[in-house]
């Protein structure tokens, strides 16, 4: 149960460092025109930079806890945090009536659960 628990932290870790850094440094615009982040047409700038920065510290507060042994229980705290982050995802997308981003987004959502099901028990 352990090394699942790792690899879906890890998975986690490197799917919201990855988003997350993007949103961070890279200006709002620029997403926009990619045409893979459409639903920041609708979003401000602090706004999109506010949920980068909340997906980099999710995926640090998923991973660094338990690794370091430093107050473990941050782990599946962070974890909730972003199962919040997938349910509101899971929301936009439905209300701009997106498709396609859902099953990524309900896979990160059963991620993020596991892992603060599982370390909560662990």
């Amino acid at each position: 149960m352990n090394i699942a628990l790792w690899i879906a932290q890890g998975l986690l870790a490197l799917v919201y460092l990855a988003a997350g850094g993007l949103k961070a440094v890279r200006p709002r615009e620029q997403l926009v025109t990619s045409g893979n982040f459409d639903w920041m047409k609708d979003s401000s700038d602090a706004g999109v930079k506010a949920v980068g920065l909340v997906e980099i510290l999710g995926a640090l507060g998923v991973t660094l806890p338990s690794l370091t042994g430093i107050a473990p229980i941050l782990t599946p705290i962070a974890a909730i945090g972003l199962a919040v982050v997938q349910v509101g995802a899971l929301r936009v997308h439905l209300v701009r009536n997106e498709r396609q981003p859902l099953p990524a987004n309900m896979l990160l959502l059963l991620l993020a659960a596991f892992t603060a099901i599982g370390r909560f028990l662990d």
